[in-house]
């Protein structure tokens, strides 16, 4: 699939072709790949903001978990106490 560009900064091309030429590529493999690598990077970034949800929720759910065995604890302390006496 083609992308045709207009009214590009004449700097802005100019270091273009400078990095290019740096990588020994042509200007269109250059641009290519960061066309490329900007529309992977923009999936990442939304799996990592998944991931970071999914992460608050487990650690949300670890807490909980957390409080109801101290619950529980408390309970079996409780009843090993009456059951001492």
């Amino acid at each position: 699939m083609d992308i045709l560009l207009r009214d590009i900064d004449p700097t802005a091309v100019k270091k273009i072709d400078e990095i290019a030429k740096e990588k020994k590529i042509s200007r269109q493999e250059f641009l290519k790949g960061q066309v490329e690598t900007l529309a992977v990077f923009q999936e990442q970034k939304d799996r990592e903001v998944e991931l970071e949800r999914l992460i608050d929720r487990n650690i949300k759910m670890m807490e909980r978990c957390a409080v109801a065995i101290e619950t529980i604890n408390g309970f079996i302390q409780d009843m090993m106490g009456e059951g001492e006496e």
